[in-house]
């Protein structure tokens, strides 16, 4: 087993609802439920189209120095109902401890509801390299050189 990602649930929090989980053994992401604090349980949130909106999942988390957690959107939700992540992914870093919200946006054409329980979003843990910065008078020439978007050969 990897590194252990502590988790604490919000004072709110129904616990009740599953931790961050892998639905299978080669799942790089683990789910995450949202988790409304008991008054916005039965209503849930709905995003209206090009709606966002800040989704509870009723935990804090530390993650180990050296890793970060990316949360990434769930392709089924955003395949079939425009669900995503303004900001994928979204990264929390290891030494945040603050809640754990997703933040979503709805770009299908219909507005959607979020309830409680539903997964929202995946968490993929990942190593981090700190790298240092230095300025130079001259870069490195490479064949693509200043070649930028769709420079690479890509065609449609």
């Amino acid at each position: 087993m990897g590194p252990v990602v502590q988790v604490l649930w919000e004072d709110w929090a129904d616990q009740s609802l599953p931790l961050p989980t892998y639905q299978t053994a080669g799942a790089a992401g683990a789910d995450l439920c949202a988790n409304f604090p008991a008054e916005a349980r039965e209503a849930g949130l709905t995003l209206l189209p090009m709606g966002r909106a800040i989704c509870p999942t009723g935990i804090r988390v530390a993650i180990p120095e050296g890793y970060e957690m990316q949360i990434r959107p769930r392709s089924g939700l955003a395949s079939k109902h425009g669900i995503t992540l303004p900001n994928t992914p979204g990264t929390i870093d290891s030494d945040y401890r603050g809640p754990l919200g997703v933040s979503l946006i709805n770009l299908g054409l219909e507005p959607y509801t979020i309830r409680h329980g539903d997964r929202v979003a995946q968490a993929v843990v990942a190593p981090v390299v700190q790298v240092g910065f230095a300025v130079v008078d001259a870069l490195e020439e490479t064949e693509r050189g200043t070649g930028g978007f769709g420079s690479t050969g890509f065609r449609s």
